[in-house]
């Protein structure tokens, strides 16, 4: 179980109902399936011995003896294996019957959970049958073999491995549904990882909304669930099963298998992941782990080989549809946040630094959409432009034809003379490119931009975004600092997303008919400037451009990739992962893009500029949070500033 990874498999076996010894072969070869597959834990179906519709009889006790020697034989068809393997069986229990899942592992039979909840409504009939099991807690001797017995309870915890990471428990079918669900308890406990054996059939619509359910639920209790449903050969009497079984871990579907197909679904699930969003939340609070019992079972220290695939971009959705829901939200968020802080302190103008790259054009169109919120005219948001020695034509020009096409009042305050006299004033070569060079421009322009928010009564918006804020890749008291930080909980590469988003809103303007349409461009000189300047190298420009007039200072040069610095603040920040699994799941997403030593360079640079530059964070301007990770020193992230990186390296420099 390397870096918390464990392979999980839910099976939907061809069922041949009141037949066990032709069950226990198809979950006998499930099993070696799920083995080939490396998995660890191994679910089947809900009464997966005999199946689910054998009506009546379940009071026969052939049926029952039968089922009793398959379990034997599945048993023993996990001998030399450490695998969790839970089958559905009926278990007769002082004198009652029960719907139970059997757990069994390295060749035996390790316990029994018994349903607790019987449904006995529309299609069901499980009353006529099976008891609760409810309340119980007791041991059975097995049937083959009277002088073992195992433990038989509804609170039954099986700790792999002893990690206390790795504890696994199980429920059957309906017990997913009702308002008292096991899983809660089971998840207050201690467990991670909780299976459900089920027989659910298929219906118009209950697919989307099981699969809901079950993300619904993996999310609430923040656990890995793996579900396996009964499908093919289940009687069709008066019911069809369909097999949709699934695994899923703390709100996301992992992986799902085909409807009416029986085979495997296979993953792998995060069970370091689920600690630590556990541990996260101080609303979970774990309780009731004295009311269980817990059998520790040995688990080889193996590397899981990963299958299940990781978003290189985690914080722009994937989905067409959805990307453009949340782009709209975001910027509601962004937008909604300027306009109540202008509300409340009776300011109806704004002044933003315009430079033509990619923050500044977001700032821009927030304010702008805070304006609207306000019933304001644009003409109180002024668009300052500042060029100086790095400035090039290109920004330049974007710069001023985006504060034009939306509306706002565009002033151009040249700052080049002011630095140069600043320069004289402290003895510094204007040869010298050094910090000293760079910083003056930045902290310049801020003090422009304050000072003319104060001739107008108007506040000075913030440019600088989430992925600057956890490089440190700001000024100190020059572009750090605003009056109202609006894309402070924005990362780079969703920053470019909002961009590309607003572009495409404003083609879809500029190609409406012109007479439904106010203003003069139509939004086509809107998506013009906002599609060059998403096609512009990010950049500070804080020295002098090429020969050829192209911006000759490239920040992804310096600092490293934007798309992998993202990715490393999502796991480092939303899950606490380590250096060594983020290197992992990094060279998993950005296969084919960066290579193993690339990853691992930028990844040293990312800790060493995220901990050395926390200084920066601990005195931020207000700004609203947009997603799960911020780093606001009043909200998210507390972290004392003279805090070592020592550890974290030490760990990094052990994987070179």
């Amino acid at each position: 179980m390397k870096d918390g990874f464990i392979k999980a498999a839910a099976v939907t076996p061809v069922v041949h109902v009141a037949d066990p010894a032709a069950n226990a072969e198809e979950i006998i070869g499930g099993i070696r399936e799920a083995l080939a597959e490396e998995a660890k834990i191994i679910v089947f179906p809900e009464l997966s011995v005999t199946g689910y519709t054998c009506g009546d009889l379940f009071l026969q006790k052939p049926l029952l003896d039968a089922a009793a020697e398959a379990l034997k034989r599945i048993a023993g068809a996990t001998e030399g294996s450490d695998a969790l393997v839970f089958v559905g069986t009926p278990l007769v229990l002082e004198g009652k019957l029960y719907n139970a899942a059997a757990a069994v592992s390295g060749g035996r039979v390790l316990a029994f959970i018994p349903k607790i909840h019987i449904p006995n409504y529309a299609e069901f009939y499980e009353a006529r049958h099976f008891s609760s099991g409810r309340g119980v807690n007791t041991v059975v001797p097995l049937p083959w073999d009277r002088g073992s017995r195992v433990p038989a309870g509804s609170r039954i915890l099986f700790d792999l491995g002893n990690s206390g990471e790795l504890v696994v428990a199980a429920e059957i079918c309906e017990d997913l549904w009702v308002a008292d669900a096991p899983d809660i308890r089971h998840s207050l406990a201690g467990a991670t990882v909780i299976v459900n054996l089920s027989a659910s059939d298929e219906v118009v619509g209950k697919g989307a909304y099981r699969r809901e359910l079950i993300r619904n639920v993996s999310a609430r209790t923040v656990c890995a669930y793996i579900y396996a449903d009964a499908g093919e050969g289940e009687s069709t009497t008066d019911l069809v099963f369909g097999g949709q079984s699934m695994i899923a871990e703390n709100g996301a579907v992992l992986a799902e298998g085909e409807l009416f197909k029986p085979g495997i679904t296979v993953s792998e699930i995060d069970v370091q992941k689920i600690a630590a969003e556990r541990r996260r939340m101080s609303t979970f609070v774990p309780e009731g782990r004295e009311d269980y019992l817990v059998l520790h079972l040995p688990l080889a220290e193996t590397e899981t080989k990963l299958t299940r695939s990781f978003d290189p971009r985690p914080f722009v959705p994937a989905d067409p549809a959805l990307r453009k829901e949340r782009a709209e939200e975001i910027l509601a968020i962004q937008a909604r946040g300027l306009a109540e802080r202008m509300r409340r302190i009776g300011s109806k103008a704004a002044v933003v630094g315009v430079s033509g790259g990619l923050d500044s054009t977001l700032a821009l169109l927030v304010t702008a959409r805070a304006f609207d919120l306000l019933g304001l005219e644009r003409d109180g948001i002024l668009a300052v432009t500042m060029p100086c020695f790095g400035t090039t034509d290109r920004t330049y020009g974007n710069a001023c034809r985006l504060a034009v096409s939306l509306g706002a009042v565009l002033k151009e305050v040249p700052i080049a003379a002011a630095v140069r006299q600043h320069f004289a004033d402290i003895g510094h070569d204007p040869e010298a490119r050094d910090v000293t060079y760079e910083n003056a421009q930045a902290r310049e322009r801020t003090q422009v931009l304050m000072d003319l928010a104060n001739q107008i009564n108007g506040l000075v918006v913030g440019t600088g975004d989430l992925s600057e804020l956890a490089l440190g890749w700001a000024t100190y008291n020059g572009d750090h600092m605003s009056m109202y930080g609006v894309n402070g909980g924005v990362p780079k590469t969703l920053v470019r997303h909002l961009v590309a988003y607003c572009a495409e809103e404003a083609e879809a303007e500029a190609e409406k008919p012109a007479e439904s349409i106010s203003g003069e461009d139509c939004g086509q000189g809107l998506r013009e400037v906002l599609l060059d300047i998403l096609d512009t190298p990010v950049s500070p420009e804080l020295l002098p451009p090429s020969e050829d007039g192209k911006i000759a200072q490239k920040t992804e040069d310096i600092v490293g990739p934007y798309e992998l610095h993202d990715f490393f603040l999502y796991y480092m920040l939303r899950f606490g992962f380590p250096p060594e699994k983020i290197l992992r799941i990094a060279e998993s997403a950005f296969a084919g893009e960066f290579d193993r030593a690339a990853i691992l360079k930028w990844l040293k640079k990312f800790y060493w500029r995220f901990f050395t530059q926390q200084f920066k964070r601990s005195c931020l301007p207000d700004g609203p949070k947009v997603g799960s990770a911020a780093l606001s020193p009043r909200g998210d992230w507390r972290m004392p500033s003279d805090a070592s990186v020592s550890a974290w390296i030490k760990r990094l420099d052990g994987l070179e």
